[in-house]
Formats: structure tokens, sequence, C-alpha cells
């Protein structure tokens, strides 16, 4: 049990990439059919990937199983907390989402958030930027962070 609940440190790129665009897509497809059903599966992958890693979302899973050893095949590490910090930024959006969405119908709330998330999920995956790893990088800059959470990151550019 102990090793299901284990985020990989350090994590690929690559894989981290392809999941922000599926949530990309996922995102997107939720605010056009505005579907608690589709929030639903985005909250899980969210939560799923914060708890373990891909080894229990679906998206991880294609990510890392078959998209990236098949068709990327590339590989470029990172350190794996500031990527989980970004999944929990998502888990917190995604929770949000699907609150506003299945519980009270707050279509606007809900679709705000959507586009922010979309936003973000587009600069991690065609760009390659992380905006919650830069967000974890500042707050081990200012020891909001202890060291010990990521030593690997002094080593490692936070994308």
């Amino acid at each position: 049990m102990n090793n299901l609940l284990n985020f990989p440190n350090p994590v690929n790129e690559y894989a981290a990439r392809t999941v922000a665009f599926m949530v990309l897509v996922l995102s997107i497809m939720t605010l056009i059919f505005n579907s608690p059903w589709l929030s639903a599966i985005l909250l899980y992958g969210f939560l799923a990937r914060v708890l373990t890693g891909p080894k229990l979302s679906p998206m991880g899973l294609l990510s890392t199983k078959i998209i990236v050893p098949y068709l990327i095949k590339k590989e470029k590490l990172v350190p794996g907390p500031p990527k989980r910090f970004a999944q929990l930024i998502g888990l917190i959006f995604s929770t949000a989402i699907f609150v506003s969405i299945a519980i009270y119908q707050i279509n606007v709330l809900a679709n705000t958030l959507l586009i922010i998330l979309s936003i973000f999920a587009f600069l991690e995956s065609i760009l390659g930027f992380c905006a919650g790893c830069l967000v974890f990088k500042y707050l081990m800059k200012f020891k909001l962070i202890p060291d010990s959470i990521c030593e690997s990151c002094n080593n490692f550019q936070t994308t």
C-alpha cells in the first residue's frame, strides 16, 4: 500500500506534458458540454495523480505506459515534488469545478475555473511552462516549503 501512494521522483517531463494536454482536452470538453460527469473524471484524475502519481490515473497510465514510450520516445527527468504540487493545485481547481457544476449549478464559476485550468494546462503541455512548479519554487525560496521536501530541486531547473 505504501508503494501505491508514492509519487514518482523524478518525473519524466514529457509524460507530465502529455497528461497536461489530456487535461486541456478534457477541460475544454467539460466547458463545452457543461457536464458534471466530465468534471468528475477531471476531479478523479487529479486526485489519483496527487495520491499515486500515474499509478491510478487513466491519463497518467496512458501517458507513461503508451504515449511517451512508444510515440514520443524522449525522457527529460525533473523533480517530482513541484509536479505533485501542481497536481494539487489542479485538484483544488477540479474540486471547485465539480462542486460548481454538479452540486450548485454555478456555471459562471465553473466556466471561469475551467478557462483558467485550460490556460495553465496549455502552458504546460505546449510551452513546457509549469505554473504550479514556479509557485513551488518560490514557496521553497521563501522557506514556506522546507528544503527537505525537494532536495533535488536545487539541482534541476524548475519548469
